[in-house]
């Protein structure tokens, strides 16, 4: 290695093989720790519809091998990024091809509202079940104790 650069080994001092493969190690070691530093979180990308078209265009104007890879890689673009484009062009929605807001959609107030009322109806089904539960255990236990129809009605009017 050092004679390649033109080093004459005769008046340095020569490195036992044992400590060269040492640093070597040393040095690949150093190669693979990553580097600590924050990077701030990649900004996913959004194409205009204008800018689409235009790129659409361009790719269906490549006549020869090869021309549709250079513009991918020009324009930074993936063959992923051809092919929804152009069903999307295809399928008539080239309002489509604008940015579109990601995560979760706004529902109608009415869903909301019809979602709530449909929970509200549940909980109050379960509330009239466990009612009628009671009733019925409060009559076995009337028939038990031996009370009649007529003392319960009582008790329910003086109260």
């Amino acid at each position: 290695m050092r004679a390649e650069k033109g080093l004459n080994m005769s008046h340095q001092e020569s490195i036992p093989p044992e400590r060269e493969q040492e640093r070597q190690q040393a040095d690949h070691l150093e190669a693979r720790i990553p580097d600590a530093e924050v990077v701030p979180k990649a900004q996913r990308r959004q194409f205009t519809a204008k800018y689409k078209l235009r790129v659409l265009e361009e790719a269906d104007r490549c006549t020869e091998r090869g021309q549709i890879g250079e513009l991918l890689r020009r324009e930074g673009l993936y063959s992923s990024h051809l092919s929804k484009w152009r069903w999307l062009r295809a399928s008539g929605q080239l309002q489509g091809l604008g940015p579109k807001k990601r995560g979760r959609k706004l529902q109608d107030r009415s869903v909301a509202e019809l979602a709530r009322l449909r929970r509200e109806n549940q909980r109050l089904r379960a509330q009239l079940e466990r009612a009628e539960i009671i009733i019925d255990v409060q009559k076995k236990l009337s028939k038990l104790l031996g009370l009649t129809k007529d003392e319960t009605e009582n008790d329910e009017n003086r109260s």
